[in-house]
Formats: C-alpha cells, structure tokens, sequence
C-alpha cells in the first residue's frame, strides 16, 4: 500500500498537470484509439505464443488464449507479476504438467520475456541514439542505492546458499528441470519460434500502443522515440514491486516522454489514455473471465 500511497501524494502535488491532461483527452483521435485498441487485444495474442512456446505439449488454444487475458486482472492483485505467474501456473498443472515442468515453463517464459524486451530497447537505442536522456529517467541520487541493492542481492543468495543445503538440492533440481525443459522446447523449431516471436512481440505491440495514442493526442515526439521511452520506463520500474505496474508505470512513462521532448501536459493525457485501454478497461471484464474460469476449473 506505501507505493499507492506515494502515488497519491505526488497526485495532489501535481494535480494541476493531472486536470490538463485529462482536458486533452476530450480531444483525441478515435480512428487512432481503435488501432490503440486492437493492438492491445493481440498483445494477449502473443503472450499465448510465448506461453505456448515454452512447453512441448500443446495447450487448449481457446483456454490458453482467455488465460492470457484472465491473467491481467490477476496481475493488479500482487505485485511483479506473481499474479499472471500463478494464473498461468495453475492453467499449466491442470492441463497435466507436473508442477517441476510447469514451473520450468514459466521461468522460460519469464527469460524469453525479459530478454525480448531488452533485445528491442537495445536494437532501438541503437537505431535512435538521442532518443532517450537516461539521466532523467534514472537521477544520480538514485543510481548509488541501486548499485548497492545490486550487490547485495547475490550476496544474500550465496549466503543462503551456502547456509540451507535443501535449499541449494531443491535449486539444483530446479535448474535440472528447466535447462531439460528448454532443450525439449528448442528441439523444436515451432515452439522456438513461438517463444521467441512472442518474446519480442509482446512488447513491441505493447510500445505501437503507446505511440497510436500519442497520434491520438497529438503527442509532437517521433515514433522511434516513444517506444524507446516506453521500453525505457518498463525496464525501470521493473525494480517497484506494485501490483500491475499502478503509479509507477504511469510515473516512469511520462518522466520517459518529456525527457523525449514531449510537453508535461499532452505526456502526462498520452500516458492516462494508454493505461486506460491497456489496464482500466480490460480490468473488469478480465476479473469475470478470470472468475468463469475458475468456476470451469480450467484453472
């Protein structure tokens, strides 16, 4: 709650940019919004593929497909994505994976994932290196304490490690389990290429979303630029443990585009509208799909 809390604060401080961005919403581009919006829809479209790319055995294409959508409402329950990583763990066991390979499967997914959207931010920064002033993105303050939250976290697990040997057996097994998973899937030259098309689908779909809306809205910054803003943001937050990204997605998205040359106001309507058709409004029709597959027990 202290991440939603912050968001609210820094909300009321900023409230005068907040009303000017919801005033030019009023004055969007609908064909604009309609692309926005189908290129929200595939993006479950490719996280499917993702999903069924990191398994050998073929999955209920329909099930999969509304697990997909299920699991974004799921994933504004608990933070850093554990809700979309249980829905679709639960999908996988009871489609008849045990639970070592269902859980192998969804830390290929999760690798592919993170690796997709890396590879792209790269290959854009590369085509468009003035795109994106990190500095303002990630302020000199900030760079001390992640360096050091860096360090630690390898300390800490060779500790642990060191310290609990049924924790390093059970991490022994694990790793087993998916490095056999992962041959099994790239043995495969569809399932590869589901996995990692998906990969970097997901996100470059994600990021034509955010600049068909800027269209809308008339957002004065380049295409290339947007995306490199948008990749740039999501990678940052990663580290803010909130549940689906609230506040701080919507913090580091308009922090990205005015450091892309974006005006506060019109970066600040962009980034409402964007999550408004990628969370807002998927949100509830997503927790009733979520809820009816419960209740089939499909998952």
């Amino acid at each position: 709650m202290l991440p939603l809390l912050l968001v609210g604060v820094v909300a009321v401080r900023h409230r005068s940019v907040l009303a000017e961005g919801f005033g030019h919403l009023a004055t969007a581009r609908w064909p604009w919004l309609l692309a926005a919006a189908g290129a929200t829809c595939l993006t479950w479209v490719a996280a499917a593929c993702t999903r069924q790319g990191a398994v050998v055995e073929r999955l209920p294409r329909r099930r999969l497909l509304a697990t997909q959508f299920a699991a974004g409402a799921a994933n504004h329950l608990l933070p850093t994505g554990l809700g979309a990583s249980a829905v679709n763990l639960r999908f996988m066991t009871v489609c008849g994976l045990p639970l070592a390979r269902s859980s192998a499967a969804l830390a290929l997914y999760l690798l592919a994932e993170s690796v997709g959207r890396l590879a792209l931010l790269g290959a854009l920064l590369i085509t468009f290196p003035g795109a994106l002033r990190l500095g303002a993105l990630l302020p000199d303050a900030a760079v001390g304490p992640l360096l050091a939250v860096a360090g630690a976290v390898p300390v800490v697990a060779a500790v642990a490690l060191a310290l609990l040997p049924r924790l390093r057996g059970a991490l022994a097994s694990f790793l087993r389990t998916a490095l056999g998973e992962a041959r099994s899937v790239h043995a495969r030259p569809a399932r590869a290429l589901a996995l990692w098309g998906g990969a970097l689908a997901f996100p470059a779909l994600q990021a034509s979303v955010l600049v068909l809306v800027g269209r809308a809205l008339g957002l004065d910054v380049p295409a290339g630029h947007m995306a490199v803003a948008y990749l740039a943001a999501t990678v940052a937050v990663a580290l803010v443990p909130t549940p689906g990204g609230i506040g701080s997605v919507e913090a580091a998205l308009v922090v990205a585009l005015v450091a892309a040359g974006g005006p506060a106001a019109v970066a600040t309507a962009v980034v409402l509208a964007f999550r408004l058709l990628t969370v807002w409004l998927p949100l509830l029709p997503g927790a009733l799909t979520l809820a009816a597959l419960v209740r089939m027990r499909v998952i």
